[in-house]
C-alpha cells in the first residue's frame, strides 16, 4: 500500500513539473512576442514615410491624398481595415489621374490619419469625411467606394446630392446583405491579441496580399509597417460593432434614381450567390446605372485598375 501511494506521489510530482514547465514556456512565448512587438513597432515607426496631406476634422488630424490635375475630381473611400488607402489605391490611382484628380480619403483609424472614440455610425463617419471634402475647397465630384464605404457612400450620396454627380462602386457593400451582428465584448479577446503583439505574428504566417502586384517595393515596405500599426485599432473595432447597426439603417435607403451609378463587381463571389442580383436591385429604379463583372477577387482594384479606369471614363463620356 505504502509503495503505491509513494508511486502515485512521484507520479504526480512529475506532472506537475512537466505542467509547471509547459507553463513557463509559454509565459516566455508570450513575454518574447510582446517585447519583440513592442520593439519593433517602435522601430517602424521611425520609418514611415509621409504622403499626402493632414487636414483637420473635428479637432483631428485626417489624411487625405490628392493627386492628378483633371477637370473633374474622384473622391475615392476604402473598404473596412484597409491599412493605407493612399496607398493601396496607388495603381488605379495611377491610371485614373490622366484625366481626373483624384482625391483619397483616410478615414479616422485608417493609414495616417488620427484614431478617434466616436462612436463609428454611418452618419459620423460621412460627416467626417464630407468635413474633410469640403476642407479641400471640392463642391462637385464622382463619389468612389470599395467594400463597406458602399453603406457609407448610400447615405453621404442622400444627403450631398448637389455635391455627388455620380457613384462608382468598386465591389461596394449592399446593405441587404448585412454583416453579423458583433457585441462590444465579443472583440474584448482581439484587443488582449493585438495587446500582447499576437496580430505581427498572425501577419507573418498570411500570405502578402501586394504578392505579384503592381507595387513597388518601397510602397509594399509602407503597407506591411501600416498593417501591423493598424491592425486591430480601436476604431477599426469599434466600426466592427458598430457595422450591424449601420446595415440596418441602410436597408431604408437607396440611390437617388437622377444619380447615375456603375457597379464594378467580382464575377464569381466566393461565398455569396446573391451578390450581383442584389446590387441589380439597388440600381433597379435608376435613369442611369451600369454593372461591369471583373474576374476577380473582392479588391479588384489592385488586380484590374486599368479596366475600372477605362470603365469609369468610358461611363462617365456617356453622360456629357
Amino acid at each position: 500500500m505504502t509503495s503505491n501511494v509513494s508511486k502515485a506521489r512521484k507520479i504526480l510530482s512529475v506532472l506537475l513539473k512537466i505542467i509547471a514547465a509547459l507553463a513557463i514556456l509559454v509565459l516566455l512565448f508570450v513575454a518574447t512576442v510582446f517585447a519583440v512587438d513592442r520593439i519593433s513597432s517602435a522601430s517602424e515607426q521611425k520609418k514611415l514615410q509621409p504622403y499626402g496631406q493632414q487636414v483637420t476634422v473635428d479637432g483631428k488630424q485626417m489624411n487625405v491624398l490628392v493627386q492628378g490635375d483633371g477637370e473633374e475630381t474622384i473622391v475615392l473611400l476604402p473598404g473596412y481595415g484597409n491599412a493605407a488607402p493612399g496607398l493601396d489605391f496607388q495603381p488605379l490611382i495611377d491610371t485614373l489621374t490622366p484625366d481626373y484628380r483624384v482625391v483619397v480619403v483616410e478615414p479616422f483609424g485608417y493609414g495616417l490619419s488620427d484614431p478617434t472614440d466616436v462612436e463609428r455610425t454611418t452618419e459620423n463617419i460621412v460627416n467626417e469625411i464630407h468635413a474633410a471634402v469640403q476642407s479641400l475647397g471640392l463642391d462637385r465630384y464622382i463619389l468612389m467606394a470599395h467594400s463597406i464605404s458602399g453603406l457609407y457612400s448610400l447615405d453621404y450620396v442622400n444627403r450631398y446630392p448637389r455635391e455627388v454627380t455620380a457613384f462608382v462602386g468598386l465591389d461596394s457593400s449592399v446593405p441587404s446583405l448585412s454583416e453579423q451582428k458583433i457585441e462590444a465584448s465579443d472583440v474584448a479577446p482581439i484587443r488582449w491579441f493585438r495587446d500582447l503583439g499576437f496580430d505581427r505574428v498572425q501577419l507573418k504566417l498570411s500570405a502578402d496580399p501586394y504578392e505579384g502586384l503592381a507595387y513597388d517595393e518601397q510602397t509594399v515596405e509602407q503597407l506591411h509597417r501600416l498593417m501591423r500599426r493598424n491592425m486591430y485599432n480601436d476604431t477599426q473595432l469599434n466600426e466592427v460593432v458598430s457595422m450591424f447597426g449601420n446595415f440596418q439603417a441602410g436597408q431604408q435607403q437607396s440611390f437617388p434614381a437622377d444619380l447615375p451609378v456603375l457597379f464594378f463587381l467580382q464575377a464569381h463571389h466566393p461565398a455569396v450567390a446573391e451578390w450581383i442580383p442584389e446590387h441589380e436591385k439597388q440600381i433597379a429604379n435608376s435613369e442611369q446605372a451600369e454593372v461591369m463583372l471583373l474576374d476577380a477577387n473582392h479588391y479588384l482594384y489592385r488586380s484590374h485598375p486599368q479596366e475600372i479606369a477605362e470603365g469609369v471614363r468610358a461611363f462617365m463620356q456617356e453622360l456629357k
